[in-house]
């Protein structure tokens, strides 16, 4: 596999789910430093939606990615750690500026 690096959307499959968690394979931003990502076999990333989001920031980010297949928001509150064997193919990266108005908003949320 590829290297796996902060910022990077990959497809992954974070089944099975419970509850309100986001389910199906589906796209996910990671968040997680790089050495994180290289040395622990995990990630931690946010899912992505296509679907509309009310919820308006923190909770959600609209992104500006044209590589990703449909409008899509990261569901900021949808945080997981998943296995790197849950992570398919590389779709896109996101910019540095993107990344960390995203990172204020998991911050906002967790009341850092």
């Amino acid at each position: 596999m590829a290297r796996i690096l902060r910022g990077d959307i990959f497809w992954a499959n974070p089944n099975p789910a419970v509850g309100n968690e986001q389910a199906g394979f589906r796209p996910v931003l990671i968040i997680s430093e790089n050495v994180f990502n290289e040395r622990s076999g995990t990630i931690i990333g946010l899912a992505i939606t296509s679907n509309s989001q009310k919820a308006g920031f923190p909770l959600t980010y609209e992104l500006s990615s044209p590589d990703l297949p449909k409008k899509s928001w990261v569901k900021i509150s949808q945080i997981r750690t998943l296995s790197i064997k849950r992570i398919g193919n590389y779709i896109s990266h996101v910019e540095p500026e993107e990344l960390n108005s995203i990172i204020d908003g998991l911050n906002e949320i967790i009341g850092r």
